[in-house]
């Protein structure tokens, strides 16, 4: 196993480079303490990417990219650029990473902390002990469909329109995606859907279906999106793994992120294709957005993108014992009482950005 890993840091908007920096004072406590070497880059990519190159994703950022062994992002956008033309907003050049990079397979769980149980605004007995995955299509669907546009009618109004479209490919890969995590957790896997209006959605149903034949050993289930977010609140522990389209793992993941309190505390991965040679393309990031209200501050949550981090050591570097111990440093810290301002109790003692970065390092090499 070659021991040394090339990280693409790109920080992006708002929080992202604080919370970002954090992650890399683990990186690096790692690099100086174990048998492995982490060498950083750093990219553009977003808003900031705007400002200084005129795109939202310059090719810069697109060689580094696919250069590096993994890529770690802090957050994009703003209320700065949301009067840019369409084309131009940083959200496009998240949008154009994920095509360019084939990330097709978005990894979201959810978990619950015992120490934050009081933090979630729903009862403890509805979550504790919650640990659920969300697989989210992440490269095809409503968001990249064509024809897509707002135009002009005869009559002087306008017409907004975009379109909802998957192959079976697109759908029978992700399904792949997620009976095999199943088959690693408690096999169960539940597929959200639409099918009793949008076809393309019937077809989902159908190749994952399909796919569930060659998965005897998973249990799997079907639930339109409607219920499937009712049931989220009502009774989140029923669901092991869920599998869905692109806007609907949007909605949802972040639904289930406040069964754990905060956004600030839901890593992500997004996974492509293995290629050749065993390569295999991955972006990793915290599920919330760049909070430009609080950016600058230091109070920023960079839990998420921490653990964004481990799930990079599990699933990039398969470094499973790496991983583990900045998880159990997470829950560590945690159940002593280190919280940021948006998981903190009104009694609570609240620590900053920079600080919880450094408990986590002093936790870490307790553990390591």
């Amino acid at each position: 196993m070659n021991k040394e890993k090339n990280i693409l840091l790109i920080e992006g908007d708002g929080i992202g480079p604080e919370v970002v920096a954090q992650a890399k004072k683990i990186i690096d406590f790692f690099s100086e303490n174990s048998e492995y070497k982490f060498i950083t880059d750093k990219a553009l990519l977003g808003g900031i990417a705007y400002d200084k190159t005129g795109t939202p994703f310059p090719q810069e950022t697109i060689d580094k990219a696919k250069n590096s062994d993994a890529i770690l992002l802090g957050a994009v956008g703003g209320p700065k650029w949301e009067s840019l033309d369409y084309s131009v907003r940083p959200e496009r050049g998240l949008l154009g990473i994920r095509k360019e990079l084939g990330l097709f397979a978005n990894l979201r769980p959810a978990i619950v902390f015992d120490a934050l149980i009081d933090s979630s605004t729903l009862k403890p007995e509805i979550v504790s002990g919650l640990d659920i995955m969300i697989v989210r299509e992440l490269t095809g669907g409503i968001y990249f469909g064509q024809p897509r546009g707002v135009e002009e009618l005869s009559d002087g109004q306008k017409r907004g329109y975009n379109t909802l479209t998957y192959t079976s490919s697109e759908i029978q890969r992700i399904a792949k995606v997620a009976f095999e995590l199943a088959q690693k957790r408690n096999g169960r896997l539940c597929s959200v859907d639409k099918a009793n209006v949008l076809e393309s959605t019937e077809l989902w149903r159908q190749e994952v279906e399909k796919i569930g034949e060659n998965y005897k050993d998973v249990e799997l289930s079907n639930m339109y999106v409607d219920n499937a977010s009712m049931q989220l609140v009502r009774n989140p522990k029923q669901f092991d793994v869920m599998v869905t389209t692109n806007m609907f793992g949007d909605i949802l993941s972040d639904t289930a992120s406040m069964l754990t309190g905060s956004l600030g505390m839901l890593p992500s991965a997004s996974l492509g294709e293995k290629r050749s040679g065993g390569k295999q393309y991955a972006l990793y990031e915290p599920v919330h957005g760049s909070a430009p209200d609080i950016a600058g501050k230091n109070i920023a949550n960079p839990i998420a993108t921490i653990s964004s981090l481990s799930m990079m050591f599990r699933y990039s570097f398969n470094l499973q014992k790496e991983a583990d111990i900045i998880d159990i440093s997470i829950k560590n810290i945690l159940a002593r009482g280190v919280k940021s301002a948006d998981i903190a109790t009104e009694n609570e003692k609240t620590y900053s950005t920079s600080e919880i970065g450094d408990e986590l390092i002093k936790e870490i090499a307790k553990n390591l």
